[in-house]
């Protein structure tokens, strides 16, 4: 069971409560809107600010003390993805575009709420280790290529890009592209350089966290009329995968040699539906998969339980297998 303190905790932080702020604003029927344009400046400020982070540790970190965890990661990417896909199909007997689609989401990672956990853990006083954010790229792309290779050949579908023009695309798309870009001036400039952008770059990274909360609830609150049209299994899917998906990120956590903090940070990663380099790629590679169940079930679902509820879950679960 989870505690009252820590769901008191989790709900009450700001970024949850900006979250809920959005969704009630559309409820309400308000104009609140951000300024057009500021969703995608606050979303690279975030990706480069975490990549820079990342980086940074990374050069201090020796193979020894991050190869097992990322392998580790690795492996959830590989796997993760095909559970999603077996039970959307086989169970959910969705068709093979809308199965590939939702394996692509929860396969991926939703940065927001890896960064939503590190906040969580560190005000907990049990922080992630410093190179999670390294372990958020190499657990980002691997579920959307299973994905892709997923629905490769369903019928009737001819592609008119090959698979590498397609994955060629995923790489260099804007999410990806930043997240490693700023893993990579991280890492060369070390701790030296993240000291001199700290004023700009870490200091206020919670503060425009809780500005991107706000828009993603504008956003899931807008997606909540899709919910009329989505099949009753969704639901359940919505957060059964979260559950069974954040329990084998904690203990692959646990098993790698993650701390406390570490094996919870990569629960709620392999919990987590992509809503930012997902939906990109399906987009444009399964274009026959159907928006409101992908898009519906990872934000208007998936994400907000896994805010509210599903990051002090996987703690408790971390907090049972490191015997707290």
């Amino acid at each position: 069971m989870i505690s009252f303190e820590l769901l008191q905790l989790n709900l009450l932080s700001p970024m949850v409560l900006a979250f809920f702020l959005g969704v009630m604003a559309v409820w309400a029927k308000s104009d609140l809107q951000l300024p057009e344009g500021l969703y995608a400046s606050l979303s690279m400020y975030l990706l480069l600010a975490l990549g820079l982070k990342g980086g940074a540790y990374l050069s201090q970190t020796s193979f020894n003390i991050i190869g097992v965890p990322a392998a580790m990661t690795l492996l959830l990417g590989m796997v993760l993805p095909v559970i999603a896909y077996v039970i959307a199909h086989f169970i959910g007997r969705f068709s093979q575009a809308d199965s590939a689609a939702l394996a692509a989401h929860y396969g991926s990672v939703s940065v927001v709420t890896f960064m939503a956990c590190e906040v969580f853990v560190e005000t907990l006083g049990t922080p992630g280790e410093g190179f999670m954010a390294a372990l958020v790229a190499i657990l980002e792309i691997p579920g959307i290529i299973i994905a892709l290779l997923l629905a490769e050949h369903r019928p009737g579908v001819k592609q008119e890009s090959s698979l590498w023009q397609r994955l060629e695309g995923i790489l260099f798309s804007k999410s990806i592209l930043l997240l490693l870009g700023g893993l990579l001036i991280g890492f060369i400039s070390g701790k030296p350089g993240l000291e001199k952008i700290s004023p700009f770059f870490i200091a206020p990274f919670q503060g425009v966290l809780v500005l991107f909360m706000l828009d993603m609830g504008l956003v899931a609150g807008e997606r909540l009329n899709d919910l009329k049209q989505v099949k009753g299994f969704l639901f359940v899917y919505a957060f059964l995968i979260p559950i069974l998906n954040g329990a084998l990120g904690v203990y692959g956590g646990y098993l790698a040699g993650l701390s406390l903090g570490g094996a919870t940070i990569l629960g709620a990663m392999s919990a987590s539906a992509s809503y930012i380099a997902a939906p990109a790629a399906v987009r444009v590679s399964i274009p026959d998969a159907n928006p409101v169940y992908y898009l519906t079930s990872a934000i208007a679902l998936t994400f907000p339980f896994n805010l509210a509820f599903g990051i002090p879950l996987y703690y408790q679960f971390a907090v049972w297998l490191f015997g707290r």
